[in-house]
């Protein structure tokens, strides 16, 4: 009640799990209805004025899938670290907020934020750059980076008691290009992602690597459940979690620290426009979970469209912070 009335003027959603269990403590779309409505009978207006409503107030968005922008980020950053085919050591080579390659002619990637420091996996995550996980999903190579998403239930249709629309990694199921490969390493190109199934797959960095299951029914026993097991190594996911760690810390979440408590996050804007000439709105982004163990663990995934206006991942940490 607290995340909808927070967002309830916006097109959003929130999903909150607790990390080690699976549990599933509010699943929210905003706008939203009053389904009593639906009950007790409704005027035509009234009907009219739900139907109509460009905002979708009946699309319940987290059983959608959306581009994740850098929120995918510490996903790559675990399948190049669970395959062996990127090391937390490896550093790339580049200056500027440009880079392509040789024979890309006109596309090249862009990334937002200069920073001190070799361009290593910590940094690249703490401060979102795009060009390093651009590179490093072209030395992780398409095979790897295919076979990583395929293990995390990629184009799969996932056992939970609603539909989820199945998370993607191209719209024809294949990576064509080298281009699009370097693009789907910052959660752009064809990468679209089910925020349920994000939430499960966050759920693998504060638990050695294994994706619990999530779940909407209180269950009469305690046994965990998880959707993936070994999805990452264990040493993976816990070099992503202290990196996300710092994203928090000093890097582009620092407005998410919560005095007493240890947050793991990151920041995501995902671009909608076609091509870099056009204009077009972005999603904001931003999940994060707890990794201490002094109060209630929660894992937040949490999306805002039109978020261009609104500060984006920003606007939704100040509504996260509430939780806290």
């Amino acid at each position: 009640e607290n995340l909808y009335n927070q967002l309830k003027q916006d097109e959003g959603l929130f999903v909150v799990m607790h990390p080690q269990t699976g549990e599933l403590l509010a699943l929210v779309s905003t706008p939203s209805y009053n389904p009593n409505d639906f009950a007790l009978g409704m005027s035509t207006e009234k009907w009219n004025s739900i139907k109509n409503n460009k905002a979708k107030p009946m699309l319940a968005r987290y059983l959608q899938t959306y581009c994740p922008g850098s929120t995918f980020k510490p996903i790559t950053g675990a399948i190049g670290l669970t395959t062996g085919s990127l090391t937390s050591e490896d550093t790339f080579t580049y200056s500027g907020l440009s880079w392509k390659k040789d024979n890309w002619g006109e596309y090249d990637i862009t990334t937002l934020t200069a920073y001190n420091g070799p361009k290593n996996l910590r940094n690249a995550l703490t401060y979102s750059d795009n060009i390093y996980f651009a590179q490093a999903t072209l030395q992780i190579g398409k095979n790897n980076f295919t076979n990583g998403l395929n293990k995390l239930k990629f184009g799969e249709s996932l056992e939970f008691p609603l539909s989820l629309a199945k998370s993607q990694y191209a719209n024809n199921g294949e990576i064509s290009n080298e281009k699009l490969l370097a693009d789907s390493g910052y959660g752009q190109g064809e990468i679209l992602v089910n925020p349920i199934h994000m939430a499960s797959i966050y759920s693998a960095f504060a638990n050695d690597g294994n994706m619990i299951k999530p779940y909407l029914e209180v269950k009469e026993n305690d046994d965990i459940e998880y959707l993936v097991e070994n999805a990452f190594t264990a040493e993976a996911a816990n070099t992503i979690k202290e990196d996300l760690i710092q994203v928090v810390e000093k890097g582009t979440a620092t407005d998410m620290k919560v005095s007493g408590r240890t947050i793991a996050g990151k920041t995501g804007t995902a671009e909608l426009k076609v091509s870099k000439d056009a204009e077009a709105d972005v999603l904001g982004w931003f999940n994060c979970f707890t990794t201490d163990s002094t109060g209630e663990q929660l894992l937040i995934v949490s999306m805002v469209e039109n978020a261009r206006d609104l500060g984006g991942s920003h606007y939704l940490i100040s509504k996260i912070k509430t939780l806290f």
